[in-house]
């Protein structure tokens, strides 16, 4: 196993450690993106999910990422040609946001000092929740290992906000019950 391999495998264990010790999706996120930040070492990582009416990607958490930056604006699907493709199913690579007229923040990419942007989606099942971004200061081709590394990164964090999840319903559903439980024993 090379050297790169082996960070890979370990930053693996370490996103499946925690998802499966934690079941707040804020925590989760914001060590997903750190790790991924860290191990394919690029400028930053950020994790946006869609919201309830799927018009746009909201930020779940980033790494390495200016205040100023985020609040560039809301990233609307329809004008975001890179999210668009993503959240059809497949990973994106822009060589250059700065001027590729896929990503809908040029000139904000260009003051950030973004380069190259790989983005895979987060898919449950056969549907995209989210998008998984990584972001460099300089032109890059990303490897074929370090896309599936991404790819897989991705698909733990959609199983983790999935059981995030399905675990605030079935917490919600039980309180109801014990609610409704106590109120035919008071009558």
């Amino acid at each position: 196993m090379t050297g790169k391999e082996k960070s890979y495998f370990t930053a693996l264990y370490e996103v499946a450690k925690v998802v499966n010790a934690s079941l707040s999706p804020a925590r989760v996120m914001e060590e997903i993106v750190a790790c991924v930040a860290a191990t394919m070492k690029v400028k930053a990582c950020s994790l946006r999910l869609m919201d309830s009416r799927r018009k746009r990607l909201l930020m779940g958490a980033h790494f390495g990422l200016s205040d100023g930056y985020i609040r560039k604006g809301p990233v609307v699907i329809e004008e975001s040609g890179l999210d668009k493709k993503a959240l059809k199913g497949k990973s994106v690579l822009l060589k250059n946001a700065q001027t590729d007229k896929n990503f809908q923040y040029r000139d904000k990419a260009r003051s950030e000092g973004i380069k190259s942007v790989l983005v895979v989606p987060l898919m449950v099942e056969k549907k995209a929740i989210g998008v998984l971004r990584v972001y460099t200061d300089k032109e890059k081709t990303f490897k074929e290992d370090e896309i599936q590394f991404l790819e897989v990164v991705a698909n733990l964090s959609a199983i983790a906000l999935e059981n995030a999840r399905l675990h605030q319903a079935l917490r919600n559903d039980y309180d109801l019950l014990v609610a409704h439980k106590y109120r035919l024993d008071d009558n």
